[in-house]
């Protein structure tokens, strides 16, 4: 007779525990953000990551911009901030350090863009700052840093801060194989640039031509269409080819053709 009773208690306590389901959880875990609390962390750690890919687009933009990466930081942000919230509620610290050992993981992740600048990765982890700040429920903080690092990133760029005053570019010049290249362009690379050295030779058409690789450092208040002419008034008006010193493999690599 007992186990009868407590069979038909138990069965009108199943309701009970499916309505718990869409009940606040936050409230059976002691300290546990309300729900205000973590869709305010989530939300503002989205916003600051959406205004973290326009301050990206301001300074990216003469060199250029991906849509998919502008998206990514805004992505970044509210994840982390939405790993952090949810599991700072397990207790015993196990919670937050599982969650920053995950975020810690996107750091591994390399992101690529089209530009290649390194300040892409330091925008990336911005947004991982940005998202863990409001994670663990400092949005006060998170407000400022912001505005601090983002005042600092605008002004960087608009004062164009560190700027070398030249630029590594790589040269190919070609010239007929009758002509003595040695010295042939020493006084050009003197006028234009502050260094040069001869990093390839090699011969093309059936050794009829010469082509000549150089990694130079190129003044920035040069004029390049001159250096170039004054190279051509001495390669006989052949092929000049002057580009970034990291696409040089793109220059002679037959396998880039």
């Amino acid at each position: 007779m007992l186990n009868l009773i407590a069979a038909q208690s138990a069965a009108f306590e199943v309701p009970k525990i499916f309505q718990t389901i869409f009940n606040d959880q936050s409230e059976y875990i002691i300290g546990y953000p309300g729900p205000v609390k973590v869709l305010g962390c989530i939300l503002t750690a989205l916003v600051l990551g959406i205004l973290i890919g326009v301050v990206y687009m301001f300074t990216h933009r003469k060199t250029g911009y991906t849509q998919s990466y502008v998206l990514t930081m805004p992505m970044l942000s509210g994840l982390v901030a939405t790993i952090l919230v949810m599991m700072s509620g397990l207790g015993s610290g196990v919670g937050m350090t599982a969650a920053i050992s995950l975020t810690g993981a996107f750091s591994l992740v390399r992101f690529r863009s089209a530009p290649g600048d390194p300040r892409d990765i330091a925008y990336v982890f911005f947004a991982m700052v940005m998202g863990t700040v409001c994670g663990v429920g400092f949005i006060g903080y998170a407000v400022v840093i912001f505005i601090i690092m983002a005042a600092a990133l605008i002004i960087f760029n608009v004062t164009d801060f560190a700027a070398p005053k030249t630029q590594d570019m790589t040269l190919k010049i070609t010239i007929p194989e009758n002509l003595n290249y040695n010295g042939l362009f020493d006084k050009v690379f003197d006028k234009y640039t502050t260094s040069y050295l001869l990093r390839r030779v090699k011969t093309t058409d059936f050794g009829t031509l010469f082509d000549l690789v150089y990694s130079v450092r190129v003044r920035t208040d040069a004029d390049q269409k001159k250096f170039i002419d004054d190279i051509r008034a001495l390669n006989g008006n052949l092929n000049v080819t002057l580009v970034l010193y990291k696409y040089d493999d793109q220059i002679y690599d037959a396998k880039a053709k």
